[in-house]
Protein backbone atom coordinates (compact mmCIF):
# COMPACT_ATOMS: atom_id res chain seq x y z
CA UNK A 1 0.00 0.00 0.00
CA UNK A 2 2.77 2.58 0.74
CA UNK A 3 4.23 1.98 -2.73
CA UNK A 4 0.80 2.38 -4.34
CA UNK A 5 0.27 5.62 -2.44
CA UNK A 6 3.69 6.92 -3.48
CA UNK A 7 2.90 6.26 -7.16
CA UNK A 8 -0.55 7.79 -6.77
CA UNK A 9 0.92 10.87 -5.10
CA UNK A 10 3.28 11.52 -8.01
CA UNK A 11 0.54 10.86 -10.55
CA UNK A 12 -1.89 13.12 -8.70
CA UNK A 13 0.70 15.90 -8.44
CA UNK A 14 1.76 15.92 -12.09
CA UNK A 15 -1.80 15.68 -13.38
CA UNK A 16 -2.73 18.65 -11.21
CA UNK A 17 0.23 20.71 -12.42
CA UNK A 18 -0.27 19.85 -16.11
CA UNK A 19 -4.06 19.75 -16.39
CA UNK A 20 -5.19 21.86 -13.43
CA UNK A 21 -5.83 24.98 -15.48
CA UNK A 22 -7.78 23.01 -18.10
CA UNK A 23 -9.94 21.47 -15.36
CA UNK A 24 -10.65 24.93 -13.94
CA UNK A 25 -11.70 26.31 -17.33
CA UNK A 26 -13.94 23.31 -18.03
CA UNK A 27 -15.45 23.46 -14.54
CA UNK A 28 -16.29 27.17 -14.56
CA UNK A 29 -17.67 27.14 -18.10
CA UNK A 30 -19.63 23.99 -17.26
CA UNK A 31 -21.28 25.79 -14.35
CA UNK A 32 -22.44 28.48 -16.76
CA UNK A 33 -23.65 26.28 -19.62
CA UNK A 34 -25.65 24.12 -17.22
CA UNK A 35 -28.00 27.10 -17.59
CA UNK A 36 -27.20 27.79 -21.25
CA UNK A 37 -30.76 28.25 -22.49
CA UNK A 38 -31.95 30.27 -19.49
CA UNK A 39 -28.96 32.63 -19.59
CA UNK A 40 -29.10 32.97 -23.37
CA UNK A 41 -32.81 33.89 -23.21
CA UNK A 42 -32.16 36.37 -20.41
CA UNK A 43 -29.32 38.05 -22.33
CA UNK A 44 -31.14 38.08 -25.69
CA UNK A 45 -34.88 38.47 -25.13
CA UNK A 46 -35.35 40.34 -28.43
CA UNK A 47 -33.79 37.43 -30.30
CA UNK A 48 -35.09 34.37 -28.45
CA UNK A 49 -38.40 35.42 -26.92
CA UNK A 50 -41.70 36.24 -28.67
CA UNK A 51 -45.29 36.74 -27.51
CA UNK A 52 -46.99 33.36 -26.96
CA UNK A 53 -49.57 32.23 -29.55
CA UNK A 54 -53.13 33.40 -29.03
CA UNK A 55 -54.86 31.51 -26.25
CA UNK A 56 -51.63 30.28 -24.64
CA UNK A 57 -49.55 31.57 -21.75
CA UNK A 58 -45.81 32.09 -21.91
CA UNK A 59 -43.95 29.00 -20.73
CA UNK A 60 -46.78 26.56 -21.44
CA UNK A 61 -45.82 23.34 -23.29
CA UNK A 62 -45.89 23.84 -27.06
CA UNK A 63 -46.24 21.27 -29.85
CA UNK A 64 -45.95 22.45 -33.44
CA UNK A 65 -47.99 20.37 -35.89
CA UNK A 66 -46.68 19.24 -39.33
CA UNK A 67 -48.56 22.05 -41.12
CA UNK A 68 -46.75 24.65 -39.00
CA UNK A 69 -43.39 23.05 -39.75
CA UNK A 70 -44.25 23.18 -43.43
CA UNK A 71 -45.24 26.83 -43.20
CA UNK A 72 -41.91 27.68 -41.53
CA UNK A 73 -40.01 25.78 -44.22
CA UNK A 74 -41.95 27.53 -47.01
CA UNK A 75 -41.34 30.92 -45.38
CA UNK A 76 -37.58 30.39 -45.36
CA UNK A 77 -37.47 28.88 -48.84
CA UNK A 78 -39.37 31.82 -50.31
CA UNK A 79 -36.88 34.37 -48.95
CA UNK A 80 -33.61 34.60 -50.94
CA UNK A 81 -31.83 35.80 -47.78
CA UNK A 82 -32.32 32.40 -46.15
CA UNK A 83 -33.41 29.45 -48.33
CA UNK A 84 -33.68 25.88 -47.14
CA UNK A 85 -32.07 25.32 -43.73
CA UNK A 86 -30.08 22.27 -42.73
CA UNK A 87 -32.08 21.88 -39.52
CA UNK A 88 -35.02 23.37 -37.64
CA UNK A 89 -35.01 23.39 -33.83
CA UNK A 90 -38.58 23.82 -32.61
CA UNK A 91 -39.49 25.60 -29.36
CA UNK A 92 -40.42 23.50 -26.34
CA UNK A 93 -42.62 26.17 -24.74
CA UNK A 94 -44.87 29.00 -25.82
CA UNK A 95 -42.89 32.21 -26.17
CA UNK A 96 -39.86 30.47 -27.66
CA UNK A 97 -38.59 30.86 -31.21
CA UNK A 98 -37.85 28.45 -34.03
CA UNK A 99 -34.11 28.29 -34.77
CA UNK A 100 -33.18 27.55 -38.37
CA UNK A 101 -29.61 26.32 -38.77
CA UNK A 102 -27.55 26.76 -41.93
CA UNK A 103 -24.36 24.81 -42.50
CA UNK A 104 -21.19 26.80 -42.95
CA UNK A 105 -19.84 26.92 -46.46
CA UNK A 106 -16.98 24.48 -46.94
CA UNK A 107 -13.62 26.22 -46.68
CA UNK A 108 -10.89 25.51 -49.24
CA UNK A 109 -8.64 22.64 -48.16
CA UNK A 110 -5.62 24.93 -48.20
CA UNK A 111 -7.23 27.33 -45.70
CA UNK A 112 -8.76 24.79 -43.32
CA UNK A 113 -7.15 24.40 -39.92
CA UNK A 114 -7.68 21.84 -37.15
CA UNK A 115 -7.77 24.83 -34.77
CA UNK A 116 -10.65 26.51 -36.61
CA UNK A 117 -14.17 26.46 -35.19
CA UNK A 118 -17.02 25.60 -37.53
CA UNK A 119 -19.39 28.55 -37.75
CA UNK A 120 -23.08 27.92 -38.44
CA UNK A 121 -25.71 30.53 -39.19
CA UNK A 122 -28.76 30.68 -36.92
CA UNK A 123 -31.97 32.43 -38.00
CA UNK A 124 -34.73 32.86 -35.40
CA UNK A 125 -38.43 33.01 -36.27
CA UNK A 126 -41.68 33.56 -34.40
CA UNK A 127 -43.56 30.25 -34.92
CA UNK A 128 -46.95 32.01 -34.88
CA UNK A 129 -46.30 35.00 -37.18
CA UNK A 130 -43.28 33.58 -39.09
CA UNK A 131 -41.52 36.91 -38.56
CA UNK A 132 -37.72 36.75 -38.33
CA UNK A 133 -36.54 38.07 -34.95
CA UNK A 134 -32.85 38.10 -35.85
CA UNK A 135 -29.84 35.92 -36.48
CA UNK A 136 -26.32 35.19 -35.27
CA UNK A 137 -23.34 33.01 -36.11
CA UNK A 138 -22.97 30.04 -33.77
CA UNK A 139 -19.26 29.44 -33.38
CA UNK A 140 -18.21 33.06 -33.83
CA UNK A 141 -16.35 34.12 -30.72
CA UNK A 142 -17.18 37.27 -28.82
CA UNK A 143 -18.30 38.76 -25.52
CA UNK A 144 -21.36 40.57 -26.80
CA UNK A 145 -24.75 39.50 -25.45
CA UNK A 146 -25.52 37.45 -28.56
CA UNK A 147 -22.16 35.69 -28.65
CA UNK A 148 -21.36 35.23 -24.95
CA UNK A 149 -23.16 31.93 -24.32
CA UNK A 150 -22.07 30.34 -27.64
CA UNK A 151 -18.50 31.39 -26.80
CA UNK A 152 -18.69 29.76 -23.35
CA UNK A 153 -20.09 26.61 -24.96
CA UNK A 154 -17.22 26.43 -27.45
CA UNK A 155 -14.71 27.12 -24.69
CA UNK A 156 -16.14 24.21 -22.69
CA UNK A 157 -16.45 21.80 -25.62
CA UNK A 158 -13.49 22.79 -27.82
CA UNK A 159 -11.31 25.16 -25.77
CA UNK A 160 -12.02 27.43 -28.78
CA UNK A 161 -9.41 25.37 -30.65
CA UNK A 162 -11.46 23.32 -33.12
CA UNK A 163 -10.83 19.61 -33.48
CA UNK A 164 -7.55 19.82 -31.59
CA UNK A 165 -9.30 21.43 -28.65
CA UNK A 166 -12.08 18.85 -28.84
CA UNK A 167 -9.51 16.07 -28.54
CA UNK A 168 -7.74 17.81 -25.65
CA UNK A 169 -11.04 18.10 -23.77
CA UNK A 170 -11.82 14.44 -24.43
CA UNK A 171 -8.39 13.36 -23.18
CA UNK A 172 -8.80 15.67 -20.17
CA UNK A 173 -11.92 13.73 -19.24
CA UNK A 174 -9.92 10.50 -19.11
CA UNK A 175 -7.19 12.26 -17.13
CA UNK A 176 -9.85 13.47 -14.71
CA UNK A 177 -10.76 9.82 -14.11
CA UNK A 178 -7.15 9.10 -13.14
CA UNK A 179 -7.08 12.19 -10.92
CA UNK A 180 -10.19 11.10 -9.03
CA UNK A 181 -8.99 7.50 -8.66
CA UNK A 182 -5.53 8.49 -7.48
CA UNK A 183 -7.13 10.97 -5.08
CA UNK A 184 -9.26 8.21 -3.55
CA UNK A 185 -6.12 6.11 -3.02
CA UNK A 186 -4.39 9.04 -1.30
CA UNK A 187 -7.46 9.80 0.81
CA UNK A 188 -7.85 6.22 2.06
CA UNK A 189 -7.32 6.36 5.84
CA UNK A 190 -6.15 3.75 8.33
CA UNK A 191 -8.90 1.33 9.38
CA UNK A 192 -9.90 3.06 12.61
CA UNK A 193 -12.57 5.57 13.62
CA UNK A 194 -10.18 8.41 14.46
CA UNK A 195 -8.41 8.25 11.10
CA UNK A 196 -11.73 8.12 9.23
CA UNK A 197 -13.05 11.13 11.16
CA UNK A 198 -9.92 13.13 10.36
CA UNK A 199 -10.16 12.13 6.69
CA UNK A 200 -13.72 13.47 6.46
CA UNK A 201 -13.42 16.62 8.56
CA UNK A 202 -12.02 20.09 7.93
CA UNK A 203 -10.50 22.18 10.71
CA UNK A 204 -8.27 25.24 10.89
CA UNK A 205 -6.42 24.47 14.12
CA UNK A 206 -4.33 27.62 13.79
CA UNK A 207 -2.58 26.37 10.65
CA UNK A 208 -3.44 27.42 7.09
CA UNK A 209 -1.40 24.57 5.55
CA UNK A 210 -3.37 22.08 7.67
CA UNK A 211 -6.64 23.71 6.60
CA UNK A 212 -5.66 23.54 2.91
CA UNK A 213 -4.64 19.90 3.21
CA UNK A 214 -7.77 18.78 5.05
CA UNK A 215 -10.06 20.79 2.80
CA UNK A 216 -8.40 19.29 -0.29
CA UNK A 217 -8.62 15.79 1.16
CA UNK A 218 -12.20 15.89 2.48
CA UNK A 219 -13.67 17.77 -0.48
CA UNK A 220 -11.91 15.37 -2.83
CA UNK A 221 -13.57 12.38 -1.20
CA UNK A 222 -17.08 13.81 -1.62
CA UNK A 223 -16.38 15.16 -5.12
CA UNK A 224 -14.72 12.02 -6.51
CA UNK A 225 -17.91 10.17 -7.59
CA UNK A 226 -19.20 13.22 -9.46
CA UNK A 227 -15.82 13.89 -11.05
CA UNK A 228 -15.65 10.28 -12.24
CA UNK A 229 -19.02 10.68 -13.98
CA UNK A 230 -18.12 14.07 -15.46
CA UNK A 231 -14.77 12.84 -16.72
CA UNK A 232 -16.14 9.70 -18.35
CA UNK A 233 -19.15 11.41 -19.91
CA UNK A 234 -17.07 14.32 -21.17
CA UNK A 235 -14.69 11.90 -22.86
CA UNK A 236 -17.62 10.10 -24.50
CA UNK A 237 -19.09 13.31 -25.94
CA UNK A 238 -15.81 14.37 -27.55
CA UNK A 239 -14.23 10.99 -28.26
CA UNK A 240 -17.09 8.51 -28.84
CA UNK A 241 -14.89 6.37 -31.07
CA UNK A 242 -12.68 5.70 -28.00
CA UNK A 243 -15.43 5.07 -25.45
CA UNK A 244 -18.13 3.23 -27.42
CA UNK A 245 -16.01 0.10 -28.14
CA UNK A 246 -15.32 -0.26 -24.41
CA UNK A 247 -19.05 -0.08 -23.63
CA UNK A 248 -20.00 -2.40 -26.50
CA UNK A 249 -17.56 -4.99 -25.15
CA UNK A 250 -19.89 -5.56 -22.18
CA UNK A 251 -23.32 -4.47 -23.51
CA UNK A 252 -25.11 -4.10 -26.83
CA UNK A 253 -24.70 -0.66 -28.42
CA UNK A 254 -26.42 0.61 -31.57
CA UNK A 255 -24.01 1.86 -34.21
CA UNK A 256 -24.89 5.51 -34.82
CA UNK A 257 -21.71 6.52 -36.62
CA UNK A 258 -21.89 8.30 -39.96
CA UNK A 259 -21.07 5.08 -41.79
CA UNK A 260 -24.08 3.33 -40.19
CA UNK A 261 -26.63 5.99 -41.04
CA UNK A 262 -29.33 4.72 -43.42
CA UNK A 263 -29.64 5.82 -47.05
CA UNK A 264 -32.81 6.25 -49.09
CA UNK A 265 -34.37 3.08 -50.45
CA UNK A 266 -36.52 4.90 -52.99
CA UNK A 267 -35.36 5.41 -56.60
CA UNK A 268 -32.94 8.27 -57.10
CA UNK A 269 -35.40 9.83 -59.54
CA UNK A 270 -38.15 10.07 -56.90
CA UNK A 271 -39.26 13.58 -55.98
CA UNK A 272 -38.44 14.62 -52.42
CA UNK A 273 -41.30 14.56 -49.94
CA UNK A 274 -42.31 17.72 -48.10
CA UNK A 275 -41.01 18.38 -44.57
CA UNK A 276 -44.54 18.06 -43.19
CA UNK A 277 -44.74 14.50 -44.53
CA UNK A 278 -41.52 13.53 -42.77
CA UNK A 279 -42.80 14.98 -39.48
CA UNK A 280 -46.16 13.25 -39.92
CA UNK A 281 -44.47 9.89 -40.54
CA UNK A 282 -42.50 10.22 -37.30
CA UNK A 283 -45.56 11.28 -35.30
CA UNK A 284 -47.45 8.27 -36.64
CA UNK A 285 -44.95 6.12 -34.70
CA UNK A 286 -44.89 8.32 -31.58
CA UNK A 287 -48.20 10.21 -31.45
CA UNK A 288 -47.66 11.34 -27.84
CA UNK A 289 -44.17 12.72 -28.49
CA UNK A 290 -43.14 16.32 -29.15
CA UNK A 291 -41.20 17.02 -32.34
CA UNK A 292 -38.08 18.95 -31.37
CA UNK A 293 -35.92 18.93 -34.50
CA UNK A 294 -36.13 18.30 -38.22
CA UNK A 295 -32.92 17.75 -40.17
CA UNK A 296 -32.97 17.96 -43.96
CA UNK A 297 -31.00 15.50 -46.14
CA UNK A 298 -27.49 16.76 -46.79
CA UNK A 299 -27.52 14.83 -50.09
CA UNK A 300 -30.26 13.56 -52.38
CA UNK A 301 -29.54 9.97 -51.29
CA UNK A 302 -29.94 10.74 -47.60
CA UNK A 303 -33.12 10.72 -45.47
CA UNK A 304 -34.78 13.26 -43.24
CA UNK A 305 -34.14 12.83 -39.54
CA UNK A 306 -36.87 13.77 -37.08
CA UNK A 307 -36.00 14.08 -33.42
CA UNK A 308 -38.67 13.79 -30.76
CA UNK A 309 -39.09 13.66 -27.01
CA UNK A 310 -41.45 11.09 -25.55
CA UNK A 311 -43.21 11.92 -22.25
CA UNK A 312 -41.31 9.30 -20.21
CA UNK A 313 -37.82 10.00 -21.55
CA UNK A 314 -34.95 10.73 -19.17
CA UNK A 315 -33.45 13.26 -21.59
CA UNK A 316 -35.12 16.64 -21.28
CA UNK A 317 -35.40 19.33 -23.94
CA UNK A 318 -34.96 17.81 -27.38
CA UNK A 319 -35.21 14.22 -26.17
CA UNK A 320 -33.30 11.31 -27.67
CA UNK A 321 -35.87 9.63 -29.97
CA UNK A 322 -34.78 9.70 -33.62
CA UNK A 323 -36.63 8.57 -36.74
CA UNK A 324 -35.00 8.46 -40.19
CA UNK A 325 -37.49 9.01 -43.03
CA UNK A 326 -36.78 8.21 -46.70
CA UNK A 327 -36.80 11.63 -48.37
CA UNK A 328 -38.08 10.06 -51.60
CA UNK A 329 -41.15 8.08 -50.57
CA UNK A 330 -41.54 8.77 -46.82
CA UNK A 331 -40.94 5.23 -45.56
CA UNK A 332 -39.40 4.76 -42.13
CA UNK A 333 -35.79 3.61 -42.43
CA UNK A 334 -34.60 3.55 -38.81
CA UNK A 335 -35.99 4.21 -35.35
CA UNK A 336 -33.87 4.93 -32.27
CA UNK A 337 -36.19 4.66 -29.27
CA UNK A 338 -34.49 5.30 -25.91
CA UNK A 339 -37.39 3.66 -24.06
CA UNK A 340 -36.78 0.37 -25.88
CA UNK A 341 -33.03 0.55 -26.31
CA UNK A 342 -30.46 -2.20 -25.59
CA UNK A 343 -28.44 -2.04 -22.39
CA UNK A 344 -25.40 -0.28 -23.84
CA UNK A 345 -27.56 2.45 -25.36
CA UNK A 346 -29.37 2.94 -22.05
CA UNK A 347 -26.03 3.42 -20.30
CA UNK A 348 -24.81 5.92 -22.90
CA UNK A 349 -28.16 7.75 -22.92
CA UNK A 350 -27.73 8.39 -19.19
CA UNK A 351 -24.44 10.21 -19.67
CA UNK A 352 -25.71 13.59 -20.87
CA UNK A 353 -28.49 13.89 -18.24
CA UNK A 354 -25.90 13.06 -15.58
CA UNK A 355 -23.29 15.41 -17.05
CA UNK A 356 -25.75 18.31 -17.20
CA UNK A 357 -27.53 17.41 -13.95
CA UNK A 358 -30.94 17.31 -15.63
CA UNK A 359 -31.37 13.65 -14.64
CA UNK A 360 -32.31 14.91 -11.16
CA UNK A 361 -34.24 18.02 -12.17
CA UNK A 362 -33.50 21.46 -10.82
CA UNK A 363 -31.59 20.10 -7.80
CA UNK A 364 -29.29 18.13 -10.10
CA UNK A 365 -28.49 21.15 -12.23
CA UNK A 366 -27.73 23.23 -9.15
CA UNK A 367 -25.45 20.47 -7.85
CA UNK A 368 -23.54 20.27 -11.14
CA UNK A 369 -23.17 24.06 -11.17
CA UNK A 370 -21.70 23.96 -7.67
CA UNK A 371 -19.29 21.19 -8.63
CA UNK A 372 -18.05 23.38 -11.47
CA UNK A 373 -16.05 25.43 -8.95
CA UNK A 374 -14.45 22.36 -7.36
CA UNK A 375 -11.49 22.19 -9.79
CA UNK A 376 -10.61 25.77 -8.82
CA UNK A 377 -10.77 24.83 -5.13
CA UNK A 378 -8.58 21.76 -5.72
CA UNK A 379 -6.06 23.72 -7.79
CA UNK A 380 -5.64 26.42 -5.14
CA UNK A 381 -5.47 24.07 -2.15
CA UNK A 382 -3.37 21.51 -4.05
CA UNK A 383 -0.76 24.08 -5.06
CA UNK A 384 -0.68 25.38 -1.49
CA UNK A 385 -0.05 21.88 -0.11
CA UNK A 386 2.60 21.13 -2.75
CA UNK A 387 4.35 24.47 -2.18
CA UNK A 388 4.52 23.87 1.56
CA UNK A 389 5.84 20.32 1.16
CA UNK A 390 8.30 20.90 -1.68
CA UNK A 391 11.96 20.15 -0.83
CA UNK A 392 13.73 23.21 0.61
CA UNK A 393 17.14 24.19 -0.72
CA UNK A 394 19.84 24.24 1.93
CA UNK A 395 22.41 27.00 2.17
Amino acid sequence: MPRIKAISRKLHLWIGLLFGTVFVVLGLTGSAIAWLHELDHMLNPELLQVPPPAGQTAGAPLQLVPAQVQAISDRLNADPRYGRPSMLVLPERAGGVVVAWYRAKAAPASSSSPLALEVARQVMLDPATLAVTGERNWGQLGLSRRLLMPTLFHLHRYLVAGEIGKTIVGVSGLVLLLTALSGIVLWWPKPNRKALRQALSVSYGGSWPRLNFRLHRAAGFFAAPVLLVLGFSGSYFNLPAWITPAVSAVASVTDVTLAAKPSNQSPASAASIAPAQAVQAALALFPQARVSRLTWPAKASMPYEVRLRQPDELRQGDGATRVSIDSGDGRVLRVLDPLRAPGGDVFLNWLFPLHSGEAFGLAGRILISCFGIMPLLFLVTGISVWWKRRPKKTA
